[in-house]
């Protein structure tokens, strides 16, 4: 099918469509990760996003139901330079075509995508429309002026989960291709905004068990639970959009500093204790997405190189170092990415140290909050 493209500087494209159809609007980003299309797409920190790859070929090893990162896909659509609907993998079940129609996702093919990237990298994300119904783009421009922005969404409500739930295993094991169960002798709750299940995988294979709870917990009731020895800690999720809108999560997030309950934050949970430590984050100009992003770990009596998963466009400012050490750093802009908060047992990094997908360098942080409960 055709679709047409229209983004905010006002440049438009024509394409073609696999996937479902229909009219999307949403904020366009790129990530550079070489494989792992599926966990991307059902990561529910891209809710609200347009994702273009730069790998040029996409759907090569098709979907399966064990590599979903969540239970459905949230952004609102992907740009690939070529689709590739002849898959061949022994684990794979279906194409993703056929995944994107059942998840409602729009699959943009037969673009620029070099020239997309170079286009977000230059000018920075920005919002977007694409279409397999309308090809007028003075009608796309309408729709596309007359929608929230992103950052103005609250998407949180509907990533987190709506019942509370304990998560049933640890990491993957690659030679059985099964998920291998582990005893765990902590127990946390996980404010969920959006998690990943390799998150949850990794913080169970650690050793902890993992009460997952909806983000609209009051926090009286996670400091009821920590008081009763029900948990010993809290662990912030990732999660998708701006996390200055969201106030009452501040609010609940202060609370929990003040009992000084442990506390380890991912991703979004990074940037909601920045927040709530009185530190705005603030937008980067393309963000960061992708396998391959260089980080350097002050941890330790010398500093050494990991190459991390990134998806973020937000971060924390530089003067948060007034009440936090500053544990990590990407060496690719210098911008922060850990934190040590001083005289709390609470510390947090922007990268995704699960990596799914991605490098496993920086796994041993889960075994860090394990030992500080």
């Amino acid at each position: 099918m055709k679709v047409t493209v229209l983004l905010e500087n006002g440049m438009s494209f024509e394409a073609k469509g696999f996937g479902a159809g229909g009219t999307k609007v949403g904020e366009i980003v790129f990530n550079t990760s070489m494989t792992g299309y599926q966990e991307i797409i059902t990561d529910p920190s891209y809710a609200g996003q347009f994702v273009v790859f730069t790998m040029p070929e996409i759907g090569n090893v098709g979907v399966n139901k064990d590599d979903n990162e969540s239970n459905k896909a949230w952004l609102k659509g992907i740009i690939v330079r070529e689709y590739v609907n002849t898959w061949s993998n022994f684990r794979g079940e279906k194409s993703l075509d056929e995944f994107l129609k059942e998840q409602n996702v729009l699959g943009i093919s037969e673009i620029d995508t070099r020239f997309l990237t170079k286009l977000i990298r230059s000018e920075g994300a920005m919002m977007m429309i694409a279409s397999s119904e309308i090809h007028d783009t003075e009608k796309l421009k309408e729709i596309l002026n007359s929608t929230p922005r992103i950052e103005e969404i609250d998407y949180i409500k509907e990533v987190t989960t709506q019942k509370p739930y304990i998560h049933p295993h640890g990491a993957w094991n690659d030679k059985e291709f099964k998920y291998n169960p582990k005893k765990t002798d902590k127990k946390i709750a996980v404010l969920d905004f959006g998690v990943k299940r390799n998150i949850l995988n990794e913080l169970t294979e650690a050793g902890m068990e993992c009460l997952v709870l909806p983000a609209s917990t009051k926090a009286e009731e996670i400091i009821e639970m920590y008081k009763n020895g029900d948990i010993q800690g809290v662990f912030l999720s990732n999660g998708p959009g701006d996390p200055l809108i969201l106030k009452d999560i501040h609010k609940e997030i202060q609370k929990l500093l003040k009992e000084k309950i442990p506390m380890f934050g991912i991703c979004l949970g990074h940037q909601l204790l920045s927040i709530s430590h009185g530190y705005p984050t603030f937008k980067l100009k393309f963000g960061h997405h992708g396998g391959n992003h260089p980080v350097k770990n002050y941890i330790g009596k010398k500093p050494v190189v990991e190459i991390t998963a990134q998806n973020h466009n937000y971060n924390v400012p530089e003067n948060i170092e007034e009440i936090a050490e500053i544990t990590h750093k990407n060496l690719f802009d210098g911008s922060i990415e850990g934190v040590k908060y001083k005289n709390e047992p609470v510390f947090s990094v922007q990268h995704h140290p699960e990596a799914s997908p991605g490098p496993h360098d920086s796994k041993y942080i889960f075994k860090e909050f394990y030992n500080m409960l």
